[in-house]
């Protein structure tokens, strides 16, 4: 099986045949990272690692895209939201909304939290049972909830 690597390489090439200007220099910026990764740690990466750098690009996008629409540049801000969409396609679809919500009353439920003092143990069991979840958004659900 093709490793997530290698799948922005072989979208890489295409976009640099296809002339695609944008997505060409936003999967540039995406194996920059990677090599990084690979130098920093003097190891292969693994499509895990490939996972986590790709959710800290997208953390840093949606940063990016508040700060511009509070500052008024909408021009910046379509950018980064069109950086986001490309860096999105190669991340697993995470948990979120309604079923996210769920998974966390169950937690809850499941190991009787109470109170703001549950709340390190529930995201911890979040990020072991699905390593996917939005966690921000969790985080905003389980304060709602144990408060």
């Amino acid at each position: 099986m093709e490793s997530l690597k290698d799948k922005i390489n072989s979208k890489l090439k295409e976009a640099m045949l296809a002339k695609d200007v944008f997505v060409r220099d936003t999967l540039r910026l995406i194996t920059s990272e990677i090599k990084r990764f690979e130098v920093d740690n003097r190891s292969e990466v693994k499509d895990e690692d490939v996972i986590s750098i790709l959710k800290k690009m997208s953390k840093q996008r949606k940063d990016s895209i508040e700060q511009y629409s509070k500052g008024g540049r909408p021009d910046l801000e379509k950018i980064e939201s069109d950086e986001l969409k490309i860096i999105d396609e190669y991340l697993p679809v995470a948990v979120q909304g309604e079923e996210l919500q769920e998974i966390i009353k169950e937690i809850i439920a499941e190991k009787g939290l109470e109170g703001m003092q549950g709340m390190g143990i529930l995201m911890k069991e979040l990020k072991n049972l699905h390593p996917n979840a939005d966690m921000s958004q969790a985080s905003n659900y389980a304060k709602e909830l144990l408060s």
